[in-house]
């Protein structure tokens, strides 16, 4: 691997997510989030490796832990930051809050707060996009535990039947809510369910954000090309709750925690960039404008204003 600016700009991004989802969480306790908060604290490798791959015309359906992907995608941190709060100058007005952030502009169609019902909705994306003979591409998000249920099989067969420009990228965090893998399902890799579809299935280290970004840009590209869907599992970890209030230790050990936290996407890609030729104060003047970006986003956030009640009967059906 050569040192580029793209790498940097990998490492940048990935630590614009983790910083953004710490400053949340602060806010979160706090009490400034009116709302529940899925955070993504440890599967950054993931939503930067798929999404750096994806132009701006691309669409995106992520999920109730959908920050990350929103921010990946391109969404302003400002605004997003904004929409968390409740505040209207977030990109839904503050009426999705955090897990329905959502910015079409940028491309991400949906977060999606019912578990796998984004994954048919891919299916049907990818067919418009088949239809208007446009060459874009739909990258859909979901955990391991929306593989479970009956949208994911009937999603990708669909999507397979049709042949649509889609990946769906299944982040295997190891627990839906509470409920590790192992109690719920009984294949080792989620991926292996692809066959029975006809599509490819791939299993890539979710924490190594390199093979993500090599992994999906063969799904993408094939996708581009008309050759139909892959679903890409990406094993990864959340390091902390399902939520911003779970502790997350009453069905997880601190051991495990501890062992995944030693596997850090962002600690490795660091320590590979210096590894590489990286000088020091520049990761560190990354890091700084991070920080700054990220103060920034949280203080206008909290100066911006809730909306309006007149609001309250805009932009609905």
């Amino acid at each position: 691997m050569a040192l580029t600016l793209d790498n940097i700009q990998i490492y940048r991004k990935m630590l614009e997510l983790r910083r953004f989802e710490e400053g949340i969480a602060d806010l979160y306790h706090k009490g400034y989030v009116p709302s529940s908060a899925h955070l993504y604290i440890g599967q950054e490798a993931v939503a930067v490796g798929v999404c750096s791959n994806l132009r701006q015309s691309d669409y995106v359906l992520t999920t109730h832990r959908g920050h990350a992907h929103n921010l990946a995608k391109g969404v302003s941190m400002r605004r997003l930051a904004a929409e968390i709060l409740g505040k209207v100058t977030g990109p839904c007005k503050g009426k999705g809050g955090s897990m329905r952030a959502t910015s079409v502009s940028d491309g991400v169609l949906y977060s999606c707060s019912i578990v796998g019902a984004n994954i048919p909705i891919a299916a049907g994306v990818g067919l418009s996009i088949k239809i208007r003979k446009t060459d874009q591409v739909v990258a859909c998000f979901f955990g391991e535990g929306a593989s479970n249920i009956g949208d994911f099989h009937e999603g990708l067969n669909l999507a397979a039947l049709w042949r649509v420009p889609a990946i769906y990228v299944c982040e295997n965090n190891l627990y839906a809510l509470s409920v590790s893998q192992s109690r719920s399902t009984l294949i080792e890799d989620i991926a292996s369910r692809a066959e029975a579809y006809g599509i490819p299935g791939v299993v890539v280290d979710g924490n190594d954000v390199l093979a993500v970004h090599q992994t999906a840009e063969k799904a993408i590209n094939d996708a581009r090309v008309g050759l139909g869907p892959t679903l890409i599992e990406c094993k990864t970890y959340r390091w902390l709750g399902h939520h911003a209030g779970d502790p997350g230790l009453d069905y997880r050990t601190k051991e495990e925690v501890d062992t995944w936290k030693e596997r850090c996407p962002i600690k490795s890609f660091r320590k590979l960039l210096v590894s590489r030729g990286a000088q020091e104060n520049e990761l560190q003047l990354v890091e700084a404008d991070v920080e700054a970006k990220v103060r920034d986003a949280m203080t206008f956030a909290l100066e911006s204003p809730f909306p309006e009640q007149a609001e309250l009967l805009r932009d609905i059906y």
